[in-house]
């Protein structure tokens, strides 16, 4: 399989990740102007689950190092494929409500209050779970992004008055997103072996096999989750399945391609897990913060006829955001 060979590419994979992780949501925009977010989500998992499959068998299966896709998958522990899928489920639980979250107040403002905190909280989870890195750099790093959600929660807050789109419920369920989500990662990479890709421990798995058992639990946990969202919306009246059925290729590809984008990040985070460790490697992947938040501020308009205080929170914002992350980036180094 491949492995990441040092820590310098291992930052860079997590760029891409960030990358990933922060214009998925573009691709709900996208939808939403024909489709509801729930019917969006369907698509999202498949994408999702297809990109881990996929991923398993191509680079999960190169090389000569570590252990290929099918090999580790049925030599894997129980408890390890448990970890994974469990984590998978954890990840839903929070996406979903994400998503509600995008739907109903915007990127500007559900990526950097909801996945913002799953950052500040997550990165401590996987720090205390699995350390590796200078402590007092991660917590400064943490410290400076604890701010900027501040600042971004502050900005919205400013907002209301002159944008009456959003609402005060999209700011809790953002919260919500964020708690839950900070969980899910430390589950997935505590069923693998972070110390060593190229000869893991017996039972441990994969970042490919650890990916794809994570899907599954994602694609799974939909028919319960997603089922619920629909029958009680957070937003707008109840929708049918049959529903989903009625939309057109072009709107299920966009839908598809979310899930895809997003799983791309997943990959490429597990991957660089090994050499930036899982709290480095998490929160770097969740600086999507920013750039979701410049999607939904720069082409969504998403704070369009908002006060001016409210774009010089913003850029203060932004400013500890980009900070924070370089604090991160340094304790790995």
């Amino acid at each position: 399989m491949y492995i990441v060979q040092d820590y310098s590419l291992a930052v860079v994979f997590c760029v891409v990740t960030m990358l990933c992780w922060g214009s998925w949501g573009n691709t709900q925009k996208l939808a939403s102007k024909t489709w509801r977010y729930e019917f969006f989500y369907w698509d999202y998992v498949i994408g999702v689950l297809l990109f881990s499959v996929v991923s398993g068998l191509t680079l999960g299966s190169v090389g000569e190092e570590g252990r290929s896709f099918f090999p580790d998958l049925a030599q894997a522990d129980l408890s390890n494929l448990g970890s994974a899928f469990l984590g998978g489920i954890i990840f839903n639980a929070a996406n979903i409500l994400l998503s509600a979250a995008i739907a109903i107040c915007g990127l500007s403002v559900a990526f950097p209050v909801g996945v913002g905190l799953a950052l500040v909280l997550g990165v401590l989870i996987n720090y205390f779970g699995a350390a590796k890195g200078d402590s007092t750099f991660i917590f400064v790093g943490v410290l400076f992004i604890t701010i900027a959600i501040l600042l971004n929660g502050l900005a919205y807050k400013k907002a209301r008055v002159g944008v009456r789109r959003v609402s005060g419920k999209g700011l809790l369920i953002a919260i919500m997103a964020g708690v839950i989500m900070a969980f899910f990662y430390r589950f997935v990479a505590a069923s693998m072996d972070l110390d060593n890709f190229a000869d893991p421990e017996a039972g441990k798995l994969t970042p490919y096999t650890a990916v794809f058992v994570f899907s599954v639990g994602v694609f799974v946990s939909n028919f319960l989750f997603n089922t619920l969202a629909m029958r009680f919306p957070l937003e707008g009246s109840p929708v049918s399945i049959s529903g989903y059925f009625k939309g057109d290729l072009r709107t299920h590809v966009v839908g598809a391609l979310g899930g895809v984008i997003w799983c791309v990040g997943q990959s490429f985070s597990m991957i660089a897990s090994e050499k930036a460790g899982a709290a480095i490697s998490y929160g770097l992947g969740q600086g999507a913060t920013l750039v979701s938040a410049l999607w939904g501020i720069l082409v969504w308009k998403e704070f369009k006829g908002a006060p001016a205080i409210s774009n010089m929170l913003n850029i203060g914002m932004f400013v500890l955001f980009v900070a924070g992350l370089g604090f991160l980036i340094y304790a790995g180094a």
